[in-house]
């Protein structure tokens, strides 16, 4: 069983000027001068980069490319909705690539990452080496119907009653909306209140088994604010993507390798959107790990996702 790689510390670090309004953390670990550049996507949108993330690849081999997206973690302003869309974090990657000097690298992603992931390679497919996704989300209406309305609230009747009971009853009939407007109200404490109920939803029902861990860090202010208002700005939005985009423009991917790690039990992410992708990404391998969720650290997917870095680096030498 393959587990990550020891602890590192980043080589360098900068702050990325967007030039309408964000600046965003930008951080280098492993191997700068000679390393495969692999860039890092994390999930949300709007939870930012954990130090731990640099630890899925080999340091020796990897140029390790973190960064916090419009918003998240240690960019700034932080939790700001203005000019955050899709089409921008796109255009965000597109940037700090070219600022990087990189003329191709691996795209690593899961749940959002994955989501912004596909985005970026059916935008800009000849620059990217590699795909390798966790927990696919395809953001369709269906997807996020499925965790914030009707589906895993079924799973996790106990959880949902924490998470529907800050929202009146006349509201609950949509509750991105609902909780959109608590989200953005004038009032701070609203605002923190809300957002710790929405991450504490989505924190709790991550793993297979419960993970104190994963519970306590959703639920830390900085990070609530920003996950909350970011997730529930670009759901409310369909992330300003057409309904269906990321697999009807999936021919994109025709000519790019990937690989696709997802849970069995995943009730954030159902499996049925890794599956639908990978129907129509011919060059992808699929993993479907039967003792897993949703979250990254679950051994089984650890070791999936560390065993295609160190493929992909096998491959890219």
């Amino acid at each position: 069983m393959r587990k990550l790689y020891p602890a590192i510390e980043p080589r360098r670090s900068f702050c990325l000027d967007t030039g309408d309004g964000h600046s965003l953390y930008v951080e280098e670990s492993g191997e700068l001068d000679k390393g495969i550049p692999v860039v890092f996507l994390h999930g949300g949108p709007g939870a930012g980069c954990d130090v731990w993330h640099r630890q899925f690849f080999h340091p020796e081999k990897y140029r390790i490319i973190l960064f916090d997206q419009r918003g998240a973690g240690r960019s700034t302003p932080h939790a700001e909705l203005k000019n955050n869309t899709t089409q921008l974090l796109v255009q965000d990657m597109e940037k700090l690539r070219e600022k990087l000097a990189i003329e191709q690298w691996v795209v690593f992603g899961g749940s959002w990452g994955s989501t912004l992931a596909l985005a970026y390679a059916e935008t800009y497919p000849d620059r990217c080496l590699h795909l390798i996704l966790r927990g696919i989300f395809l953001c369709r209406h269906q997807d996020v119907h499925w965790f914030y309305q009707n589906g895993a609230n079924r799973l996790f009747p106990d959880l949902w009653h924490d998470f529907e009971c800050l929202v009146p009853k006349s509201e609950r009939e949509d509750m991105v909306a609902a909780y959109y407007r608590l989200l953005t109200s004038p009032d701070e404490e609203v605002r923190l209140q809300a957002a710790v109920a929405w991450s504490a939803w989505e924190g709790k029902t991550l793993s297979l088994l419960p993970d104190s861990v994963i519970e306590a860090s959703f639920v830390r202010a900085h990070r609530a604010l920003s996950l909350a208002r970011i997730e529930c700005h670009y759901f409310l939005n369909r992330i300003f993507l057409p309904e269906n985009a990321l697999l009807d423009r999936s021919q994109q991917l025709a000519r790019i390798p990937g690989t696709i790690v997802h849970g069995r039990y995943d009730v954030v992410c159902p499996a049925d959107q890794a599956f639908s992708l990978q129907k129509r990404w011919s060059r992808a391998k699929l993993h479907i790990v039967a003792n897993a969720g949703h979250a990254a650290n679950e051994k089984g997917i650890v070791h999936h996702l560390v065993q295609a870095t160190d493929a992909v680096a096998e491959r890219l030498k």
